[in-house]
């Protein structure tokens, strides 16, 4: 498979608005530099193509994990064992 561009992460427009407000509030309270929404967007951005992709690919493999834990559990609620008494000594009869 060749390699692609990665696309970045989509957010929704509030979201996107609480990430920027997040990422001005941790530039400003941790780093003492506070940004303003331009270099808040493009942080932002940066982070969404670069690491947007492995995070991801990690919420998949845990949802998969998940889902594989699940399917499972309903094998050993759904399936029977089928003639049950087959191997099993007959009552009375040797």
């Amino acid at each position: 498979m060749p390699d692609r561009i990665p696309t970045p992460i989509a957010l929704p427009d509030e979201g996107r608005e609480r990430a920027l407000a997040s990422l001005r509030q941790f530039f400003a309270e941790e780093l003492d530099m506070p940004i303003g929404d331009l270099k808040a967007t493009l942080v932002l951005d940066y982070f969404l193509v670069e690491l947007g992709p492995a995070v991801h690919n990690q919420a998949v493999a845990e949802a998969r994990r998940v889902v594989e834990e699940r399917v499972a559990d309903l094998t050993d609620v759904l399936y029977r064992a089928e003639f049950p008494r087959r191997g099993r000594p007959s009552r009375g009869r040797r």
